[in-house]
């Protein structure tokens, strides 16, 4: 049966705490079907994410069912080849959707293609131990791009790729995502993970990154209206 690995999800999970500054994620009651992180943000307090939605469509019923019944504001993000079941499950079980079209993405970083931002940009390079940030800014110092990598292992996980407004249409995506890779395989990453939103999947796409799963996310406890 076609599915995505958990054992992916848990990498991608491993760099993403790291990139953000979190306590490492752990297992949720019922063993193996998922992580929790304490993601500790207005409005996403917590985040579960589901491991093998695909090889056990009951798993993210119970998920669902655990966030349904949360105390705090819970997400569930769950990477599926089976979009349409997942969200069939997390309505069921009351959660709300929040977004329909997020891809989980993979490449092999010593084949990322190079780019540089066209002046009058200058990038900036900041790494802190294993989280590398790269900003490009302009003339005036504003930044006008940046995005931020961790590796773990082998396995470099890119978050938080933002192009401002004003500066988009001008090739800072391609420029950031390939400062960011050539940070990660010096310092001896292979592998780059990443959630894409709809927003940047034209982007990675065009870079070589390749879609593996469909990502959906859910919120609960939902409160009726009226309340």
């Amino acid at each position: 049966m076609a599915k995505i690995e958990s054992e992916l999800i848990r990498r991608w999970l491993n760099g993403w705490t790291v990139a953000r500054s979190l306590p490492e994620a752990e297992p949720v009651e019922s063993a193996g079907d998922g992580l929790r992180s304490k993601c500790d943000q207005p409005g996403r307090e917590v985040e579960v994410f589901a491991l093998r939605a695909d090889e056990e469509p009951e798993s993210v019923a119970r998920l669902a069912a655990s966030v349904a019944a949360a105390q705090r504001i819970t997400w569930l993000t769950v990477p599926t080849l089976r979009p349409r079941t997942v969200e069939a499950v997390v309505s069921a079980a009351g959660l709300e959707l929040l977004r329909r079209s997020e891809w989980f993405m993979t490449t092999d970083l010593t084949e990322h293609p190079r780019h540089t931002a066209a002046a009058p940009y200058e990038r900036e390079v900041r790494a802190e131990g294993p989280v590398t940030v790269v900003s490009l800014r302009s003339p005036s110092g504003e930044i006008a791009a940046r995005g931020t990598i961790a590796v773990v292992g082998a396995d470099a996980i890119a978050d938080r790729i933002e192009t401002d407004a004003a500066h988009r249409r001008r090739g800072l995506g391609r420029a950031l995502m390939s400062a960011l890779a050539e940070a990660a395989v010096a310092q001896g990453a292979r592998t780059g993970l990443l959630i894409a939103s709809e927003e940047g999947q034209r982007l990675y796409s065009s870079l070589g990154w390749r879609r593996e799963a469909d990502v959906l996310i859910a919120r609960g406890p939902v409160v009726p209206s009226g309340r």
